[in-house]
């Protein structure tokens, strides 16, 4: 028997959740076939059969998380090696599948009673939701009672699965990973061309202000203490799908003409949003984009996700009472914000980099 392993899927992924197996135990697969549909943070990947063979086990149902590493699927005897395109391990060890542990909940770190414990499980009410408010850390009748009539007017527990669960871990190791700080101003557009493309702007006046402050256009892996600075700027774009929050990159922006890059945007965000984006779309970025104002907002301290070292935050165009030339007057003003980790970037260079960015942006096309 040998075992075909979920192959490292790139970006520092961990795991993945299985969407849709397209073969059952007992089927005849031919090398490239697709197996199975796994989805990460980043997108639904298809994974091919490394080789023709037998099928005699599956590993995980729809649904199921699977660690890198962990089996997919088991051939039979004469499985050949893996050939496919797709790294994974085709080895003939007894490997089981890497369970998915919870972490234990709170809850029952606090002191329980057993008749408490009891009260809990007849109301339905997880002990790691309770707030203790007894002696000693103690959970008391009455803190489950009152939890129970909270959640009453709540939704069922539901999971967190595909981008959003990806989203809370990616999230919370950005958090403890990265020393953030925010700068914010104010461009004024009022001068902009009638139906300038926004996000394209906003594009080309990061690509202008890399190239004045290339420590804000790098990689910082902490592990090794080492800075990477990257001449060529692939740029992060946030964007929405309701379903989560999806980032493909947009290549080369600063060698790229106007209609260029917005032919290359409008495929990325089309692709992103049907679920549909090749992986390779989405790794790699420089520095990050989030142009949050199309929804709502004007400033924000934004998240950067490792090892990038910024990400630049566009808010809500609106009109603003400024002073021009001595005099008081209405324009449109797009807020921006500047996150910037501070471990390896300096206030000085953050700032430099904002006056270029608002300085680019209000540059008449």
């Amino acid at each position: 028997m040998r075992q075909f392993t979920l192959p490292d899927l790139g970006e520092g992924l961990e795991e993945a959740e299985i969407v849709n197996w397209y073969v059952n135990e007992g089927d005849h697969v031919v090398t490239d076939q697709p197996l199975v549909s796994v989805e990460t943070d980043k997108a639904v990947v298809e994974i091919p059969a490394p080789s023709s063979g037998r099928i005699a086990r599956l590993f995980g149902a729809k649904g199921d998380i699977v660690k890198v590493g962990a089996p997919l699927v088991e051939f039979a005897e004469d499985a050949g090696q893996d050939t496919g395109t797709i790294v994974g391990e085709l080895d003939t060890g007894e490997q089981r599948p890497v369970p998915v542990t919870a972490s234990p909940p709170s809850g029952q770190g606090a002191q329980v009673f057993p008749a408490v414990r009891a009260l809990a499980r007849k109301l339905d009410v997880a002990l790691d939701l309770v707030e203790a408010t007894g002696p000693g850390g103690t959970i008391t009748r009455a803190d489950v009672e009152r939890a129970a009539k909270r959640m009453s007017h709540s939704g069922p527990a539901e999971p967190l699965r595909g981008l959003r669960r990806a989203m809370a871990q990616r999230m919370t190791a950005a958090h403890a990973e990265i020393v953030p700080a925010t700068v914010t101003d104010e461009a004024d557009i009022d001068d902009w061309r009638q139906g300038e493309d926004v996000t394209i702007r906003l594009a080309r006046a990061i690509a202008a202000a890399c190239k004045a402050e290339p420590a804000l256009n790098a990689w910082y892996h902490s592990g090794t203490g080492e800075r990477r600075l990257i001449e060529r700027i692939d740029l992060g774009i946030a964007v929405d799908t309701g379903g989560g929050l999806i980032v493909p990159v947009l290549r080369n922006v600063a060698e790229r003409s106007v209609s260029d890059l917005r032919a290359g945007l409008d495929r990325l965000r089309a692709d992103a949003i049907a679920r549909a984006i090749p992986p390779e779309e989405l790794r790699g970025a420089t520095i990050t984009l989030s142009n949050f104002g199309m929804i709502g907002g004007r400033f924000a301290n934004l998240i950067i996700v490792p090892p990038q070292t910024a990400i630049v935050g566009a808010g809500r165009i609106s009109e603003r009472v400024v002073a021009l030339r001595g005099q008081v007057a209405v324009r449109r003003t797009l807020p921006l914000s500047l996150t910037f980790d501070h471990r390896v970037v300096t206030g000085g260079e953050a700032a430099r980099f904002l006056v270029v960015l608002k300085s680019d942006i209000e540059r008449i096309s």
